[in-house]
């Protein structure tokens, strides 16, 4: 199923279960959020986003602890966690997801092209996932938004 179609799905279980969601984006610098606003309707669920690309922004917009990036950094499951929590806590809202990784070309923080992590705050639950992707930037920022928008759906039926 192409990405446009778990979106459409994505939006529609949103609306169902009266859901709202947030992005705090780093290396989909926003590519999720874009894609969630490319469904009719997608207003009544999306309630914004963060692209924190860059570690300042992580930490004095989002509200990421310097000392949690210094001991885990920013492509580490504690960070994505923190994203999450926050984007959601500031837009007010039940969802809020994250994602943080290496997309290349080069080794980050030790971390191999293709390690990502994602983070999905739904309610009180915070989860994290960590993936190793493979393939260019973009197709691995594209891996990042159908894993996520799944993973979301998951979650919600669980919920339900």
């Amino acid at each position: 199923m192409e990405i446009n179609e778990k979106m459409m799905e994505l939006v529609a279980a949103l609306r169902r279960s009266n859901l709202h969601i947030a992005t705090c984006e780093s290396l989909t610098a926003g590519l999720f959020a874009a894609h969630v606003a490319s469904i009719a309707h997608a207003s009544q669920v999306l309630k914004g986003g963060i692209i924190a690309y860059q570690n300042e922004v992580k930490e004095q917009i989002v509200g990421v602890p310097a000392a949690l990036i210094k001991q885990h950094g920013v492509v580490s499951s504690a960070c994505v966690k923190a994203m999450a929590k926050a984007v959601k806590e500031r837009f007010r809202c039940e969802i809020g997801i994250s994602f943080s990784g290496n997309a290349g070309p080069d080794c980050l923080e030790g971390k191999p092209v293709g390690c990502v992590y994602m983070g999905i705050a739904l309610h009180e639950e915070c989860f994290a996932y960590e993936l190793q992707l493979k393939g260019s930037r973009n197709a691995i920022r594209e891996q990042c938004v159908r894993i996520g928008c799944e993973e979301v759906l998951k979650l919600i039926k669980r919920a339900a």
